[in-house]
């Protein structure tokens, strides 16, 4: 698959991974989310690594992120996505998540995953909506160890 760059109002979005600045994604998740606190270093470049990623720049420096857990054919599990604070506002949630929606890798799969606390009211515009049957859905959690 070729990285695909969409540009719009001086920003950026990238799937081009060499692009990714690691250390402000890191910091964002432990310090700032509330999903990914603890998650060590090399368990998130693990992560980016087996996902599809999409970063936001403006002037090159990382404005935000998002991964996508996928097999390209079926299934796709959104995570980890951010606007850093210095940069909302300005609809970059919404474009990202337009992106996102649009990558042709992404097209025509079955089903669409994402947990969130706070952002449902993005999300819902976008076609997710509450899990059909949860009674159905299982999970295993377990939270992150040190390593």
């Amino acid at each position: 698959m070729n990285d695909e760059a969409f540009i719009k109002k001086g920003y950026l979005i990238s799937t081009d991974k060499s692009l990714l600045d690691f250390d402000t994604i890191f910091n964002y998740l432990d310090q700032q989310s509330y999903w990914a606190k603890g998650m060590p270093p090399a368990k998130l470049k693990r992560a980016i690594a087996h996902s599809l990623c999409f970063g936001v720049y403006k002037d090159g420096i990382q404005a935000g992120f998002a991964r996508v857990v996928t097999d390209e054919a079926t299934f796709a599990y959104l995570c980890d996505v951010f606007i850093l604070p210095a940069y909302q506002g300005v609809g970059l949630s919404k474009w990202l998540m337009q992106t996102i929606m649009a990558h042709p890798g992404l097209q025509g799969l079955r089903r669409w995953s994402l947990a969130t606390q706070d952002a449902h009211g993005l999300y819902k515009q976008f076609g997710f909506k509450e899990i059909n049957n949860p009674e159905r859905w299982m999970q295993i959690f377990t939270p992150y160890i040190a390593e």
